[in-house]
């Protein structure tokens, strides 16, 4: 299906803005995948914050230009879904999540702070925990002494009343 002009000066401008403040880009092909899976991986991936789409290489090319993502370009071959987030980790997680699940999904390369990544790359991007995952296990380390210290507290407490009652 062709566009006109107007149409992918506005698809460039929308790819571009979408990934304007993204740290991490990855770039999937699905050849032969069922829409049924990649309506699933789209809503993981809507679900993770991650813009997902499916777009002509030339003008994925274009929007690309001038960005931390450019060294992609090359990459940019053959039927591919484009994957983008703001989270470092993201992107990534979700294609590579879902890979394991369809091997229909094969991640081709990403970029992470201007640097290209090759398909093992990702996947070691991938098992990173997030953000949100790192926070979570800081708030267990911080809260694991003051927990502790309250059942101390809270035993003695027991036990002077047991001794207190007999």
């Amino acid at each position: 299906m062709s566009l006109n002009i107007e149409t992918k000066k506005a698809t460039v401008e929308e790819i571009g803005s979408a990934i304007a403040g993204a740290q991490t880009m990855v770039v999937a092909e699905y050849r032969g995948i069922s829409v049924a899976s990649m309506t699933e991986l789209r809503a993981n991936a809507r679900k993770e914050g991650v813009y997902l789409r499916v777009l002509k290489n030339t003008l994925a090319r274009r929007a690309v230009e001038g960005t931390s993502f450019a060294a992609l370009a090359d990459q940019m071959v053959g039927p591919l879904v484009y994957a983008a987030s703001e989270d470092p980790v993201a992107a990534a997680k979700v294609l590579h999540q879902f890979s394991k699940k369809d091997d229909k999904i094969i991640i081709k390369a990403g970029s992470y702070n201007g640097d290209l990544l090759d398909a093992a790359s990702v996947a070691e991007l991938a098992s990173i925990p997030s953000r949100e995952e790192l926070l979570a296990k800081l708030l267990g380390v911080m809260q694991a002494p003051v927990s502790g210290f309250a059942r101390a507290l809270a035993a003695l407490a027991a036990k002077q009343a047991e001794t207190e009652a007999a």
